[in-house]
């Protein structure tokens, strides 16, 4: 649960984001009940308020690396807007929403088209070059595999709670590839700052979750 301070940080936070296209708080107001109502669904233990809010706090440490600061704060509000962990599009999903709801309050075409770009490049599914924004979001959204060892322990519990659903062979076995798929990568953070900082304890927390889970 995320305290009452904190949800009115929030609040006052996308307010003043929204203020920065001429929307009145008024009309930011709904849009923004949307989203708290999103994160809050009983189904995410991970995929919550507080994944947003470590999330801000890293983009705001690599802001001076993105294009549009303004931009990638949209996008992390929206990249899980839409999260179902049976289904394989929440991404596209969540940029359509995107797309929508800000068309709707006033947002420029221009920002809310590379807003929900931004957001379907959180399915982390390619390894291409993309462009300053984008590279700070996706290294937000990762943060979390190189924070300490109680907190992705936190993290992967909260995971495997997401997918109850799924038997523990078969769990193990599609969460071995996905965490592989990382570590096969030439570099998990695409900005600098991150990759100097964090790609090193990443690294080291997959590979212990891994061996935990062919140990399990």
């Amino acid at each position: 649960m995320i305290s009452p301070e904190r949800l009115a940080s929030l609040q006052a936070s996308w307010v003043q984001l929204l203020a920065r296209f001429g929307i009145s708080p008024v009309d930011a107001y709904p849009v923004f009940d949307q989203l708290i109502a999103a994160h809050s669904e009983p189904h995410r233990y991970y995929h919550t308020l507080e994944h947003l809010s470590e999330m801000f706090k890293v983009a705001g440490k690599l802001a001076d690396a993105a294009t549009d600061p303004a931009a990638v704060q949209l996008a992390i509000w929206f990249h899980d807007a839409v999260y179902d962990p049976r289904a394989i599009d929440n991404e596209q999903r969540s940029g359509v929403l995107a797309a929508e709801l800000l068309s709707t309050l006033g947002v420029p075409e221009a920002t809310f088209q590379h807003v929900a770009a931004m957001v379907r490049a959180t399915a982390h599914n390619s390894t291409d070059a993309s462009d300053a924004d984008t590279d700070v979001l996706l290294d937000a959204d990762l943060a979390i595999l190189s924070a300490e060892e109680r907190r992705y322990a936190r993290y992967a519990a909260d995971i495997r709670r997401e997918y109850a659903w799924v038997d523990d062979a078969a769990y193990r076995a599609g969460r071995i590839k996905v965490l592989e798929g990382f570590l096969n990568r030439p570099r998990i953070y695409r900005t600098e700052r991150m990759f100097t900082a964090a790609e090193g304890s990443a690294r080291q927390n997959l590979l212990r979750e891994i061996e935990q889970l062919r140990l399990s």
